[in-house]
């Protein structure tokens, strides 16, 4: 009796004091997805770089969101599974494996497995990255929904994928995607012609100056 009792009390300080596992969720709002996102969760998300998981790839919703370049784009999320972290926001233009690699993490030892501590965030994104560090958050608030707006580049691409990913602190490793969460979009831009191309985007050329006009022989 008093050894069942000890084990027991042992095992309800482990619960106490060992981290949660929690995974964290969310739903890609706005723009609309590229694949099925169930309403509950917003899965499948796990799978780099644009969700589903290696069981279930997702079925596509054939959605494609038309921006002008150089205008503001709408991208509003909502955490379904709260956990401590932030957001990053990329664009493909040519193709998806131009989108580039989950944040750099740290690691702890927990119970003797990794287990996320930091993500690395560039101060200064450039291309493929669009925002960094974004909605860094470390209170839970249930069914929180994050909006904002984001520049897009003034291109033309009728196939563009715009990714939205979080980054999950205190987190042990999942095996499709270990502390990063993938959603994806995908956009046709068109660029405006009143405003010069960026030409920092794989495929866009720098639009062709008009010829002066040729004197006239006197």
């Amino acid at each position: 009796m008093k050894l069942r009792i000890a084990l027991a009390c042992a095992a309800g300080l482990f619960a106490l004091t060992a981290p949660a596992m929690v995974s964290a969720h969310f739903i890609l709002e706005t723009p609309k997805g590229w694949i099925q996102e169930d309403p509950r969760l917003g899965d499948p998300q796990k799978l780099g770089p644009c969700g589903g998981t290696s069981a279930n790839p997702g079925t596509p919703t054939n959605a494609v969101t038309e921006v002008a370049g150089g205008e503001l784009l709408r991208v509003k999320v909502k955490e379904t599974v709260y956990h401590p972290g932030f957001f990053r926001i990329a664009l493909a233009v040519k193709d998806r494996s131009e989108l580039p690699a989950d944040p750099e993490d740290t690691t702890k030892d927990v119970n003797g497995k990794p287990w996320s501590d930091k993500g690395k965030v560039d101060p200064n994104p450039k291309p493929p990255v669009l925002v960094d560090g974004l909605w860094d958050h470390h209170t839970r608030v249930p069914g929180q929904e994050f909006d904002t707006y984001v520049k897009i580049p003034n291109i033309n691409c009728d196939h563009c994928s715009l990714q939205v990913i979080q980054f999950m602190e205190n987190h042990p490793v999942n095996p499709d995607g270990r502390f990063t969460y993938h959603h994806c979009a995908d956009l046709k831009i068109t660029a405006n012609p009143r405003i010069p191309i960026d030409t920092a985007w794989p495929g866009q050329k720098a639009a062709k100056g008009k010829k002066a006009p040729a004197k006239k022989k006197s």
